[in-house]
């Protein structure tokens, strides 16, 4: 029985594929953190894109 715990304490099978998780999930949440803190330059991004196709829409002499 304790050479089978033994065996189960020291096996490190998975152990990579965990570690992949683990970086995955702190590019994850530094992903949502960069949004989180990036948001309002973003809405104005897409704010100014949005007036610049209503107004060469405009000049076009056609409405949306």
């Amino acid at each position: 029985m304790m050479n089978k715990i033994r065996k189960f304490w020291n096996d490190e099978q998975g152990q990579g594929m965990t570690e992949y998780g683990l970086v995955l999930g702190l590019i994850a949440v530094a992903v949502v953190t960069a949004l989180i803190a990036l948001r309002g330059h973003i809405i104005g991004l897409f704010d100014n894109a949005e007036d610049t196709v209503n107004t060469g829409v405009t000049q076009m002499g056609t409405t949306p």
